[in-house]
């Protein structure tokens, strides 16, 4: 996602020489902007947000394009700001579909967040002392964190899940 490929840019940022700046300062100006016309697009419907990614995230994508294919040939792909240009050269199909698709966020920063309690938390549940524990914890949090994201109760969806579930046919 573009938050990872903008933190690699600040490593490579903070390795540069003091009060001097340079590609790594240009690449997140214009990471800036996208996230700026996004911010723009956060209160519009899907092809309203498509279509202002068109009019103004897609020239910007083109000029980083751009940049990223002559800056790849004119730094050391071992050093810092290599490996972030050569991160965003891998990364770049997956990183512009946002491009295709007003339902396709910029980055992945809200799934990231929803399972960072379970990530932060994970010591605690150790109470999972065997793979299929494990495998059912992961299951109940997906369900969970699905349930948020649509916007229903956690519980009540849970709830109806555990009640519909067994009362279905293999077909439905």
């Amino acid at each position: 996602c573009w938050a990872h490929a903008r933190r690699k840019f600040i490593e490579a940022q903070k390795v540069q020489p003091k009060g001097k700046t340079g590609k790594a300062d240009w690449v997140i100006n214009q990471m800036g902007k996208l996230y700026a016309v996004e911010k723009q697009a956060k209160a519009l419907d899907p092809d309203a947000r498509h279509a202002l990614r068109e009019q103004k995230s897609q020239p910007l994508i083109a000029q980083l394009r751009t940049w990223l294919d002559k800056s790849l040939a004119q730094v050391l792909p071992k050093s810092t700001l290599g490996k972030a240009l050569h991160y965003l050269d891998h990364q770049w199909p997956r990183l512009t579909r946002f491009l295709d698709n007003g339902l396709i966020p910029l980055d992945n920063n809200p799934a990231e967040n929803a399972i960072r309690p379970f990530v932060v938390g994970r010591k605690n549940w150790l109470f999972s002392h065997t793979p299929s524990g494990a495998h059912a914890s992961a299951a109940i949090y997906s369900l969970i964190e699905t349930a948020k994201a649509n916007g229903l109760p956690p519980y009540e969806y849970l709830r109806y899940v555990f009640e519909t579930l067994p009362t279905l046919n293999d077909d439905e």
